[in-house]
């Protein structure tokens, strides 16, 4: 069993109300093979909401209270993400996963790469709140585009 993040199974949880329907995420979670999650919606966030991104470095700094999370008007959302990555890790938990596909270029979900915080679409090396929390904690995760080519299922990098 593995977490995924809600928006790839065609949940609407995304910032903008949408979400990033993947095919292949919402058949395994039609069959219970994973658990969906949107850490931003554990973490008290409505949806819809305002973007944010990680100011002054990546995930594990914001774990380790080096940097923030910041919406586009300028509001620290760093307690909402750093509750959201908590309460993913406690599902994680509870639920023995054996790890987790988490959503490319997320603030929370983000793994390898993530945006660098001027809302200016420029990404950088870094993982999200709640991938440097799952990771510290022992858990393997991978982003979509990962997970999809380790299973054959995608051979191409699509964008999104």
């Amino acid at each position: 069993m593995k977490l995924v993040s809600a928006c790839l199974c065609g949940i609407n949880c995304k910032y903008d109300g949408g979400n990033n329907l993947r095919p292949y995420f919402a058949e395994l979670l039609a069959m219970g093979e994973v658990i969906p999650v949107c850490p931003e919606q554990l973490g008290g966030l409505t949806t819809p909401r305002s973007a944010c991104e990680i100011s002054g470095g990546t995930g594990l700094d914001v774990v380790q209270g080096n940097a923030l999370v910041i919406n586009r008007h300028g509001m620290n959302v760093t307690p909402n993400l750093i509750r959201g990555a908590e309460e993913t890790l406690s599902i994680a938990i509870q639920a023995a996963v054996d790890g987790a596909i988490l959503k490319r270029g997320s603030p929370s979900c983000g793994s390898g790469n993530i945006y660098d915080g001027t809302f200016t679409h420029k990404m950088i090396v870094g993982d999200g709140v709640t991938t440097a929390m799952l990771k510290r904690h022992g858990f393997q995760v991978w982003n979509e585009e990962e997970y999809l080519r380790d299973k054959g299922v995608w051979t191409s990098i699509e964008s999104s």
